[in-house]
């Protein structure tokens, strides 16, 4: 395991609710730790995938009633992951020692959360979730051979729009970007009113000024909100880091009014969008994401990236960043 506190101590998403049925047995990663996830009754439990008595992954195994049984040698575990029996010395009690390490998780959002220490702060949520008047579609995973805050940096960046995403969310003939405030918050950091003009601003083809907010809620879990006259659009954003230049970005795109378009175009513009992302993120160097300021040339338009970085570095993170 990484030994980050800042990130072993936070929530990540490691796959979706849909992806872990009952009866399933799922292998996942995150922050170079394998773990196993699985369902007794109503808990979702997330181990890790280890087998305390020759090492198999647990992940082999399958699941018999409320425990989960090793694909090697049939040594079995309750959900409280203590071994009840050993096939080999059925009469034999399991030793106290002989369990599982376990880990806290959570089903939230149609997501699977784990931390992997005692979480420092409850799992971020985003308002759009329970209002009804909001449609929110799940888009991704997507990876990216990439640091995560990498990856939530350029999520936070606009003024790479007229180039990367020229014809959807930009336009050369617009590269202007406005000044804009940057307020440190209790729980992160806040960009409010940055205006651009979007030919595409939501994938229906339409063209409109929009007006952007920015919310990082956690290291590796950001926000925004995109206004205009006529459109309310967000986006709820967490990437997961499985290793320090390896992500997983889940993704809701949450809107006021689909305006005809179906689930699947909305998924199918954000994966546009992030695919036009992923090869720029993966070719930044140095990989990891300098917090001296010093190492990099800003302007006044990086001020989000700076409030990032500065932040990142107050709260002492060490993983994905140098």
């Amino acid at each position: 395991m990484i030994n980050d506190p800042i990130l072993v101590n936070d929530w990540h998403v490691v796959a979706c609710s849909q992806d872990l049925a009952e009866g399933d047995v799922l292998s996942v990663r995150l922050l170079d730790e394998d773990l196993v996830l699985w369902r007794a009754g109503s808990r979702v439990l997330a181990w890790k995938d280890l087998c305390i008595h020759r090492g198999a992954r647990l992940s082999l195994g399958e699941i018999r009633g409320e425990s989960l049984m090793c694909a090697y040698h049939g040594w079995t575990y309750d959900a409280d992951g203590r071994c009840v029996k050993m096939p080999a010395h059925a009469d034999q009690t399991p030793p106290a020692k002989a369990r599982t390490i376990q880990y806290q998780a959570q089903d939230r959002f149609g997501w699977i959360w784990v931390c992997l220490g005692e979480p420092a702060y409850d799992i971020p949520c985003f308002d759009e979730w329970d209002d009804p008047s909001f449609h929110n579609v799940h888009c991704g995973p997507y990876v990216a051979k990439a640091s995560g805050p990498r990856i939530i940096e350029n999520f936070l960046d606009v003024a790479h729009f007229p180039f990367v995403h020229a014809g959807y969310l930009g336009d050369e003939a617009y590269p202007e970007i406005l000044d804009y405030e940057v307020e440190r918050t209790s729980h992160g950091v806040v960009a409010k009113d940055i205006t651009v003009y979007q030919p595409n601003a939501d994938g229906t083809g339409i063209g409109r000024n929009v007006t952007y907010t920015y919310k990082v809620l956690r290291p590796l879990t950001a926000y925004l909100i995109k206004t205009s006259d006529d459109l309310a659009f967000s986006i709820f954003f967490a990437v997961t880091p499985v290793s320090e230049l390896e992500s997983i970005g889940w993704m809701y795109v949450n809107m006021n009014d689909v305006q005809g378009m179906s689930d699947e175009q909305i998924s199918g513009f954000q994966d546009t969008i992030f695919g036009q992302d992923v090869p720029v993120v993966e070719s930044q160097r140095p990989e990891l994401l300098p917090l001296d300021l010093q190492a990099e040339l800003h302007l006044r338009s990086d001020r989000l990236s700076i409030g990032y970085r500065r932040w990142l570095n107050d709260l002492g993170l060490s993983f994905g960043t140098s």
